[in-house]
């Protein structure tokens, strides 16, 4: 144990030296423990990735049998797919072999399509619970997103409170989805709360967008009013995933009707996937992509035709085998 003595010393040698000017207290050799760093590399930022984006293909052309379209979208090179929810009639007890199935057939399960969101009847602790469900069968099978839309009130006007009682919904069940792993985009679709480009932005701002992302169906935004290629920059930030595909208006069979439509091969509709392509480009977008045909327009071919057809078409933006 020092003395005293000692003690003392040594306290006034620490007062001496918080006394004096900081930099007499660093040696030489303390100046020289880090080399000198060369900063001029953070002068020149860091250019964005560029985008890459990855292609799928949507069940619903099967109508239900979810069976064969994991076998044709497989057989056709798509590296991705998303599936409706009645796949749970099937596999919802055992999401462990859903997930092995689609191991099998090399394909990534993008996305479930959960169905939508009533807003009227106060069964809101029911929807929510069912759409978590979902999204815990989604996570256990090996997805990645899920796909929420509405359901648009009948029989009365659509008042501003409406979208803003969605957008509690939907963030209700992106907080919960988000504690299994899973993200939640909301698809904009014709005949509910987000129809026109209006209505989308109304529902974006009233959801936490820590919680809820978009989904942008590039055909039912043309067919709201809006412009797709507009609406990838204007959602950048907040762009979760697409449906890629195509529409006509009005439709053959109420060629009278201007507000009439029918969804159609890749190519053979208005939208402009150019100009869709080329906006996700800009926007560097990385992530998927997926081909949704709602029905075999006419049913002159089979699903697994028309989807070669938009497979043909998409060669051109990218390197789909």
């Amino acid at each position: 144990m020092p003395s005293r003595r000692e003690f003392m010393t040594g306290l006034g040698a620490a007062a001496i030296g918080t006394a004096l000017p900081f930099g007499s207290l660093i040696t030489p050799a303390a100046a020289s423990l880090y080399p000198p760093l060369d900063l001029s590399y953070f002068d020149t930022p860091i250019s964005p990735a560029p985008s890459d984006i990855k292609l799928g293909y949507a069940s619903i052309t099967w109508d239900g049998d979810e069976l064969a379209a994991i076998d044709d979208i497989a057989s056709l090179g798509f590296p991705g797919i998303q599936i409706r929810s009645n796949i749970l009639k099937e596999f919802g007890a055992r999401p462990g072999d859903l997930r092995d199935l689609l191991a099998r057939h090399h394909l990534t399960f993008v996305a479930l399509s959960s169905g939508g969101v009533g807003i009227d009847g106060g069964l809101d602790q029911q929807i929510i619970d069912e759409h978590v469900s979902h999204a815990k069968f989604l996570h256990d099978a090996g997805g990645l997103y899920l796909q929420v839309t509405d359901t648009r009130p009948k029989g009365r006007p659509i008042t501003p409170a409406d979208h803003a009682r969605l957008g509690r919904l939907l963030t209700e069940i992106g907080k919960r989805s988000a504690d299994l792993g899973v993200r939640v985009g909301y698809h904009n679709h014709m005949g509910t709360l987000g129809e026109t480009p209006d209505d989308v932005d109304r529902i974006l701002e009233a959801a936490d967008a820590r919680y809820v992302t978009l989904e942008l169906d590039v055909a039912h935004y043309q067919q709201g009013g809006g412009n797709p290629a507009q609406a990838i920059r204007r959602y950048r930030d907040r762009l979760l995933f697409l449906h890629i595909k195509d529409v006509e208006s009005p439709s053959p069979e109420k060629p009278d009707d201007p507000r009439s439509y029918r969804f159609v091969e890749l190519g053979r509709g208005k939208v402009d996937l150019p100009g869709v392509f080329a906006a996700l480009d800009e926007v560097r977008f990385r992530g998927w992509a997926v081909v949704e045909l709602d029905a075999v327009p006419g049913k002159a071919r089979t699903p697994k035709e028309s989807a070669a057809i938009n497979k043909e078409y998409l060669r051109r933006f990218n390197s789909l085998s």
